[in-house]
Formats: structure tokens, sequence, C-alpha cells
């Protein structure tokens, strides 16, 4: 395994334009090979889980052009779901994003298909998407392990109707069965049981729908409608935002040790992991929001108690920001930190403790209490991109710092180590 070892950083001072965002980025490439013309996506993504997702389009006969620096894509659409490939075993490595919408997609078209990832994927759960494919008349078999893939879906037998999931694992399942579901031949009802966790992204995934042409409605969040027989119309072209789960990392490091403006994300972005700043204003940094850019200006941090159900991934930049507050933060309503990538619940844990701060956990809150100085010690990341991202800041308290395994950031961030040197004074 190899690993990179942060000198301290005592400063970070400039601009960053960030990669386009994962979740636009894959649901834009997903929605263009679906829609009747030709689209352009512009600052796409450039990573392992777009990389699967362009794969796995191609090998359905998606025809798609990218620019020498992979930023740019030119999608012909289908129009319509997809014609069976001669290949019907797919591979996704570990990219939630992708093998969750295009097993409701292969649920819908006529044949037997296989769909696997790497083994960080095959402990990943996918129960509940099963579950609600099941309500829906798919036929799908667990090859291995319950619950999680690899899958042998029997495609075709699916036609819309009623469908009742739990809302607390993940968004990423009901923004599977919204983006497929308009396709079916019959509309659909999704029922949510319980609390829906990380409504933003459902917010992104409604919003990038109706910018292909294709509508769904809901009450609180709670009950779906979604009309069968409809087609996705290309928009021409669709600009992706700058990822603002990615910006939380530079916005925290301003936030500790100095200012940073981040371009290609304004007060308007349509994803809800911008409410970080929210936070780290909270917490005593100073905040500027403009029509394309944001700034962060360091402050006198403070420990906070804060429910941050609604940005997950981002809440793990807070749990590392935490350790330079005065005073413990508080987490809460995180459970699915469980059941993210890997559990990252004892990711963030052990590498809390390694660096000297007291750490609590519960099902699904976390509190942290800072330590006065932190220990330099190496960070074990379990394959996870976020935990690698959010323990880099850690290198602010004037201690060198180990990530191990840090290409693991090639899932969303390929150049992170870099674009973070590239402020570090």
């Amino acid at each position: 395994m190899t690993s990179i070892t942060l000198s301290p950083i005592r400063k970070v001072s400039g601009d960053v334009f960030l990669p386009g965002s994962k979740s636009l980025s894959n649901r834009g490439l997903l929605l263009s090979s679906l829609a009747d013309g030709t689209t352009r996506l512009t600052n796409l993504l450039r990573s392992d889980d777009t990389s699967h997702m362009i794969e796995a389009l191609r090998q359905l006969g998606t025809t798609i052009k990218l620019d020498e620096n992979g930023i740019e894509a030119e999608v012909t659409g289908k129009g319509d779901l997809f014609e069976p490939p001669a290949n019907k075993q797919f591979f996704l490595g570990n990219a939630g994003t992708a093998i969750r919408p295009l097993t409701c997609l292969l649920a819908l078209m006529e044949g037997v298909f296989e769909i696997d990832g790497d083994e960080y994927m095959r402990e990943r759960p996918i129960e509940h998407l099963v579950d609600a494919l099941e309500q829906l008349g798919a036929e799908v078999h667990y090859l291995e392990r319950h619950g999680c893939p690899p899958l042998r879906i029997i495609g075709g037998q699916t036609r819309g109707g009623k469908v009742i999931i739990p809302g607390n694992i993940s968004s990423q399942f009901l923004t599977s069965l919204l983006m497929s579901l308009p396709l079916a031949s019959q509309g659909s009802t999704i029922e949510v049981l319980g609390e829906q966790v990380s409504k933003p992204y459902l917010d992104i995934t409604l919003g990038i729908m109706g910018k292909f042409g294709v509508t769904a409605s809901h009450q609180d969040y709670q009950m779906f409608q979604v009309p069968g027989g409809q087609q996705y119309q290309s928009p021409g072209s669709y600009m992706i935002e700058g990822d603002a789960s990615s910006a939380s990392y530079f916005f925290g490091a301003a936030a500790i040790a100095g200012s940073v403006r981040v371009l290609g994300l304004g007060k308007d972005s349509v994803q809800g992991d911008l409410a970080f700043i929210d936070v780290m204003e909270r917490m005593g940094a100073r905040v500027v929001r403009n029509s394309d850019s944001i700034e962060v200006h360091r402050g006198s941090l403070r420990g906070v108690d804060v429910d941050l159900n609604h940005i997950p991934d981002a809440a793990m930049t807070v749990a590392t920001v935490a350790l330079f507050a005065e005073g413990p933060t508080i987490i809460r309503n995180i459970y699915n930190w469980r059941v993210k990538e890997t559990d990252r619940m004892h990711a963030m844990a052990t590498g809390l403790r390694k660096l000297g701060a007291g750490v609590k956990t519960g099902d699904d809150y976390i509190v942290i209490d800072p330590p006065e100085d932190l220990n330099a010690v190496d960070i074990d990341t379990f394959g996870d991109h976020r935990v690698a991202m959010s323990f880099s800041l850690a290198a602010m308290g004037n201690q060198p710092i180990q990530i191990n395994d840090p290409e693991c950031t090639r899932k969303t961030f390929p150049d992170y180590f870099d674009v973070l040197e590239s402020i570090s004074g």
C-alpha cells in the first residue's frame, strides 16, 4: 500500500477551481444517454466513478465522445430504454451513483443481466432498492451475500406501480427509482417510510430530470408521484457545477488556517453540501457568498452541536475541523455514515482518536473533544476517498500526517493532494 506524508501546513491561501460534481456528472451522463438528441456536458468530473459509468453506458450502446482532458463529453442519446447488449455483465467498481440507477434500468429492459462491483461495493447495502424493484414486479437474485452486490436481474417485468421504501439508509435508492420509472409503461407512486436522509440530493435529482424534460413530484419527501411513459429530451448542453462536497475540504482548511476562494460554485448552487459553509459560520469562520464563487476566511473556531443528516459527506469535514475548535463538537443524525464506502463512523473515530481527540460514538452520532495538540500519526483510509481528504486537514496541526492509500481519492478527485499543495503556504 502506498502512502503520502503531508508536512505541517501553516497557512492556506488562494483560488481553487473545482472539478465537476460527481452527483451531477453521473446523473448527467445517464440522462443524456437516455434522452432524445445529443447533449454536450461541460466540466464533467474525471474520476473512477464517472469512468465506470461511461464504460457501462458505452456497453449499453451509447456513443460518448470525450475531449482530450476528459472533462467535456458529447453524448448521443437513445431516446428510450437501452437495447440489451451482447455483454450482459456489468462491473461498476465502487460507484454507488452508477450501480444503483443502472440496476433499476436493467430491471426495465428485456434480458438477464449481472451487475457487480469491487470488494468495497460488495459490502454496501442494496437490499432496500432490490425490495422496491421486486414490489414493482422485478426478479432480482443475490449471487453471493444477501443484501449486497453482485446481482442477477431478470429484466422486462417492471411496469410501474406502487412501492414502499425506507428512507433511512441512502437517497441513492430513491434517486435511482426516480430517474428510471418515468420510462416505465405505467405511472408509479413511491412512499418513503421514516425520515428520508440526504434530501438535498433528491432536489438535485428532480432538478436535472426537469432539465431533461421529465417530471416527478413529491409531498414533503414522503410521497413521490412519477408519471410513466415519459421520454427524456436533450437540453442541448448542460454545465456541471463544481463539486460542493469536494469544496468542503478547502473551505474547512480556510476556516482553520487562512483564506480560500472556490470558483465555479456560487450562492445559488443546487447542491445541498454547500450548507457546509453555514456550519463553518456557526463555528466562527467568515464566509462571503458570491454568484460564481464562495470565500471562506479563518476565524476563532468553537465547537458546535449540529444535525447534519442533510449533508453526511460534508459532515466528515466538520469532524476534522472540530479538531481545531474550542470545546467539543457533536454531529448528530448521521447513521448512514455506517453504510457508505466503508463504515465511516468507525473510520473517522479511529483516525480522530489517533490524533489525540476524545471521541464518543453512538448509533447515529459522534462527539469530538479536541486535544491540546495533535499527534503525528498515520491515517488508515479504508479505501474511502472522503476519509483521505477529510484527514488531510489534520496537517494544519503542526505535525506531519501520513495518509495511507491516497490513491483512493481517484474515486472523485484524483489530483486532490496537488490542489491542496497549491494553496498551502
